[in-house]
C-alpha cells in the first residue's frame, strides 16, 4: 500500500464573487521514498491540492471532497486534533516564503524548540539539543552560536535551510515543498536541492516537490504531476515528461524553458493566462490557448486516461499521430538546447 493515496480530490472556495473551484478531481500515489513533483502556472492549484491533504485551507469557506489516505488514515475525515498530531510529525511542510514563514521576533532557536515540544514530550534541554542538531543536518555554519540569532539576521538561503530543518526535526515520513527554491540564486537553490537529496536517502521519506520550474522537476522527481486550471493534465515518470510528453500544455512549459544554443529577443511563451476557476471555460480547460484545439475540445471534457502503459495518463483529445509528432518536435528543441 502507497503512503499516501490521493482519489479525486476537490477543493471549492465560497466567495464574494461565487464558487472557485481551486481544486478538481486530482488523484495521486505517493511511495516511502519517492519523491512526486506537481508542476503547473501560478494558480493551477498545486498549493491549494497540499494544504488541503494537511487541512490548512481556512473551513469557515472552503469545501472539500474526495480521498487523501496516508498509512490508512483518510486525512479528510479524521478530528482535527488528530490531524493536528500528524502535521509537524509525520508530515511536514516547507512553506514558500522563509521570512513571512518564520516568526521575526523570535530566536530561530526558540521556533525549532516549539516544533519539538509540540509533538514531543521532552524537556527544553533536550529540545534545544534536537533543535542544534536539526541545524547542524542541514549545513548551517557555527550552528551552536547561531541557534540564538534572529530570522533576519540570515541569508535568503540559510533561511530556507532553517525551514528545511523544522521541517524535518521530528523525522516525517513525507515532507511537502512548496517553492522552496524560490528566489534564491542557482548556487543556493542547487545547495538546496542536494541537501534534501541527501536527507531523503538518508531518512527514507517521501517528497511532494510543488514547483514551476521544470529544471528543479528533471533533478529531483521520480513522478510528475503536471496541473491546469485545478485539474491533473498530464501524470507520468519523470522520464515520460521530459521524453514523451503528450500535452499541449506540458509541450508549452518545455518550450518555454531559456535557450542558450541561439539568440533570442524573447523566451517562449504559451499566449493568454490561465482561467478563472470561477468560472472555468467548457470542455478542456486549455483550449483557449491551445494552437491544436478542435471543436469536441470546446464542448467536452476530455478525460484524464492512459497513453500506451498505465504510468503515462494525460487529458487531451488529440489523435495519437499529433501527440507522437509534436512530442517528437519538443524533445528534439531540447536536445539541441542541451548540446
Amino acid at each position: 500500500m502507497a503512503l499516501l493515496e490521493v482519489e479525486d480530490l476537490k477543493t471549492r472556495f465560497q466567495t464574494d464573487d461565487g464558487v472557485v473551484n481551486a481544486v478538481d478531481g486530482v488523484s495521486f500515489t505517493l511511495d516511502r521514498g519517492k519523491t512526486l513533483g506537481i508542476v503547473g502556472e501560478s494558480g493551477s492549484g498545486k498549493s491549494v491540492t497540499c494544504l488541503t491533504i494537511l487541512g490548512l485551507n481556512d473551513p469557515r469557506n472552503t469545501t472539500s471532497e474526495g480521498v487523501a489516505r496516508f498509512d490508512g488514515v483518510d486525512l479528510l475525515r479524521t478530528d482535527p486534533e488528530s490531524l493536528r498530531q500528524l502535521r509537524g510529525m509525520r508530515i511536514s511542510m516547507i512553506f514558500q516564503d522563509p521570512m513571512t514563514s518564520l516568526n521575526p521576533v523570535k530566536k530561530i532557536g526558540w521556533q525549532l524548540e516549539e516544533a519539538v515540544l509540540v509533538h514531543r514530550d521532552v524537556s527544553h534541554k533536550e529540545a534545544r539539543q534536537l533543535a542544534l542538531a536539526a541545524m547542524e543536518s542541514v549545513r548551517i555554519p557555527r550552528a551552536a552560536q547561531r541557534i540564538d540569532d534572529y530570522p533576519h539576521q540570515f541569508s535568503g538561503g540559510m533561511r530556507q535551510r532553517v525551514m528545511i530543518a523544522m521541517a524535518l526535526i521530528n523525522e516525517p515520513d513525507i515532507v511537502i515543498a512548496d517553492e522552496p527554491t524560490t528566489a534564491l540564486d542557482v548556487t543556493t537553490q542547487a545547495q538546496i536541492l542536494d541537501l534534501m537529496n541527501v536527507l531523503q536517502d538518508e531518512r527514507h521519506m517521501a517528497i511532494i516537490m510543488i514547483t514551476h520550474d521544470l529544471g528543479v522537476v528533471a533533478e529531483v522527481a521520480d513522478d510528475v504531476i503536471v496541473m491546469y486550471g485545478g485539474q491533473v493534465v498530464e501524470h507520468a515518470p519523470v522520464d515520460e515528461i521530459f521524453y514523451r510528453p503528450r500535452h499541449p500544455y506540458t509541450w508549452g512549459l518545455l518550450g518555454s524553458l531559456p535557450r542558450m544554443d541561439i539568440e533570442v529577443e524573447a523566451l517562449a511563451q504559451i499566449p493568454g493566462q490561465p482561467p478563472s476557476l470561477l468560472n472555468p471555460p467548457a470542455g478542456c480547460r486549455f483550449h483557449p490557448r491551445c494552437a491544436f484545439a478542435m471543436d469536441i475540445c470546446r464542448t467536452e471534457v476530455p478525460q484524464l486516461v492512459p497513453y500506451g502503459d498505465a504510468s503515462h495518463l494525460q487529458r487531451c483529445w488529440l489523435d495519437d499521430a499529433t501527440k507522437e509528432r509534436e512530442s517528437v518536435r519538443t524533445v528534439a528543441a531540447l536536445q539541441q538546447e542541451a548540446s
